[in-house]
């Protein structure tokens, strides 16, 4: 696989690379990154061919947008394609007063969700100066899941459909942005949205990977039928498809549990017997499905930007994919870069 291969957004006429980058980090998400490294990153990411960038307001509390958009900034706007979310307005407010969280010295801001028609009109406008840049290729209604937000999920997805929805529809009708997504970290929220509206792709984060398949069922058919582009974030399931099945393994944001150490060690031993990196099958595997046009894996130095370049480009044998599933490793379904060379 090439990195830099420019694939088709789904239904739309925008083109991606098959990996983009993923600003997360930036945003200085457990521990910071300095100015430097997160400008070297961004201009190697453009020198070795990647056209599409990802961020949010709520990384860094906005610090991932401004140093996206510094970053891109002398570059040709037409060249690449830019997404961004929606679903929390940031709000001035002392450092020393606010639940940053993950954020490590974020900028000073608090974070507050908002769905709303108006908030989410406010929302891109906001996004639009924070990155100085004239316009937002995607926008993806950011978190309404319920890992996010737990018993009130219902109300915060209810309220994205009826306000940021028709906002970004708008947007979109208007030729102001030129997709319009939802961005959460389960594929029964993309498949319930998708369902009841008109969305043009989705960015799922960690439930479709080489540990898990279940978006299979019912999401990722659906997306195919209605032509709608799937990003796919946490390819490595937050650490573990990286590490491997190391102590103290993270599993999405988490302990890896006995259940899932045992399952990696198994795909190890598969990648030992075909002299094939972890991470490499990790990241080409989601590549695979004819849905998934890039994969946005999130960096924290110059480094593991390189990694991950060099993982996606490695040549893996056919039968490696064909020995996971044998081994009911792989769902027997899920499309392999095999199937795509066959």
């Amino acid at each position: 696989m090439v990195p830099s291969q420019k694939n088709a957004f789904g239904r739309t006429d925008i083109q991606v690379t098959a990996m983009g980058y993923g600003a997360a980090p930036i945003g200085n998400i457990f521990r910071p990154i300095s100015e430097q490294e997160s400008e070297n990153m961004i201009h190697q990411a453009w020198d070795s061919g990647l056209r599409y960038f990802d961020t949010a307001p709520m990384y860094g509390h906005g610090l991932s947008e401004a140093r996206v958009g510094h970053g891109l900034r002398w570059y040709p706007r037409d060249e690449y394609v830019l997404s961004t979310k929606v679903g929390r307005l940031l709000k001035p407010k002392k450092r020393s007063e606010i639940d940053s969280g993950v954020w490590v010295n974020p900028l000073p801001f608090e974070a507050i969700f908002d769905y709303s028609y108006s908030g989410t009109m406010r929302s891109i406008e906001d996004s639009l100066q924070r990155m100085a840049l004239e316009h937002i290729d995607i926008a993806f209604i950011h978190d309404c899941d319920f890992y996010t937000h737990g018993d009130k999920q219902p109300h915060y997805f209810r309220q994205a459909m009826e306000g940021a929805w028709r906002a970004l529809a708008q947007l979109r009708a208007e030729g102001v942005i030129k997709a319009v997504g939802m961005g959460v970290n389960e594929w029964e929220v993309c498949h319930a949205a998708l369902k009841e509206a008109d969305f043009d792709c989705f960015l799922l984060a960690g439930r479709y990977t080489l540990l898990e398949q279940e978006a299979l069922k019912a999401f990722l058919p659906l997306c195919e039928e209605r032509n709608a582009a799937v990003v796919i974030g946490g390819g490595f399931n937050s650490g573990i498809l990286a590490t491997g099945a190391v102590e103290n393994a993270k599993y999405n944001y988490g302990p890896a549990s006995k259940a899932i150490l045992e399952k990696v060690r198994k795909i190890e031993n598969v990648c030992r017997d075909y002299h094939v990196s972890l991470p490499a099958a990790a990241l080409q595997f989601v590549l695979a499905h004819p849905a998934v046009p890039t994969i946005v894996p999130g960096t924290r130095n110059v480094a593991q930007l390189e990694n991950c370049l060099e993982w996606i480009a490695a040549p893996i044998p056919d039968d490696f994919w064909r020995s996971l599933q044998k081994q009911g490793l792989l769902d027997e379904g899920a499309p392999t870069p095999a199937d795509r060379q066959a």
